[in-house]
């Protein structure tokens, strides 16, 4: 049986430029940290169509084959309501990540096949599968800009990196962690915490770096927070200076020792980042190599 609700979101659509240039529409879920996909427009990348006639139609006849072979993925089907082309919302059948690949693997055609590899990110590695994630965040345009240094756009960044690694991905995290001895904020107040965090002031350079900072000391997830942290941090130093950081300017053990040090001092840090700073906000290749140092900051050595 379909299970289909209702979520009351005012989002707008988001653009998320997928196979073969064809656009995916999306909707941020916050009551479950995730992202659903419309089927619809997954099913018009699958088969090549650009008629939504065609399109509606060969999903009704999928999704009712689907049904009477008691497949999985019906069940996970739910209807959304996302802004149509013609400016008004429309209820339409949406997946999420998991749905997403299952649908996928229901296409016995080529396109389906390279689909599949393109959505998953075929690598051995966590970090070789959301790096190849990042690099598609500048053209995703995800993140809505009144949402920009809130604890909701962390979350979505988080969940775009890592959705599909991580079963965590996007979550707040309910347990205490600590790295190298030190132990960042307690899981018990870490949702008073963000809230703090989330009211801090972000007008100037140093209030955004402080803000950073505050994150950093947070940490609010159980992996991946200083990939999806740099990423927040480019973004409000886009929104509020129309600026971001060229991390490529900024050598790995100086960044490591200076975000050690950050939460008793914080000046080194900010001299790095102000050292980095750039007008090149529109730059797609500066974007691209920031997310290859982000990553290498993560290495081992």
């Amino acid at each position: 049986m379909q299970v289909d609700f209702l979520f009351e979101m005012n989002n707008n659509k988001i653009s998320i430029r997928f196979f073969n240039d064809h656009e995916v529409r999306a909707i941020w879920d916050d009551e479950n940290s995730k992202w659903w996909f419309s089927v619809l427009d997954i099913v018009a990348v699958l088969t090549g169509q650009d008629d939504y006639s065609k399109t509606r139609n060969y999903w009704k006849y999928l999704k009712n084959k689907l049904r009477k072979e008691k497949n999985e993925l019906v069940s996970g089907t739910n209807q959304l309501k996302l802004l149509a082309s013609d400016g008004k919302k429309y209820l339409t059948d949406t997946l999420d990540s998991e749905g997403v690949i299952l649908l996928a693997k229901n296409f016995p055609n080529n396109k389906a096949a390279k689909f599949l590899d393109w959505f998953t990110y075929s690598d051995n590695s966590i970090d070789g599968q959301s790096r190849k994630k990042a690099y598609t965040f500048f053209e995703s345009n995800l993140i809505c800009e009144e949402e920009i240094g809130t604890t909701k756009s962390l979350q979505q960044i988080h969940a775009y990196l890592f959705g599909g690694l991580y079963d965590f991905a996007g979550q707040i995290r309910q347990k205490n962690i600590s790295k190298g001895g030190f132990q960042f904020a307690v899981s018990h107040f870490l949702g008073n915490t963000l809230k703090q965090i989330e009211r801090m002031p972000e007008n100037t350079f140093e209030e955004i770096v402080d803000k950073y900072v505050e994150m950093n000391i947070a940490h609010p997830f159980m992996e991946g927070n200083g990939r999806s942290t740099r990423i927040w941090l480019d973004l409000i130093f886009k929104k509020q200076l129309k600026r971001c950081v060229d991390w490529s300017k900024i050598n790995k053990k100086d960044y490591l020792s200076s975000m050690m040090q950050s939460s008793i001092d914080s000046t080194r840090l900010k001299s790095l980042l102000k050292n980095a700073l750039t007008h090149e906000i529109n730059s797609r290749e500066m974007f691209m190599k920031g997310i290859d140092y982000s990553y290498y900051y993560e290495e081992n050595e």
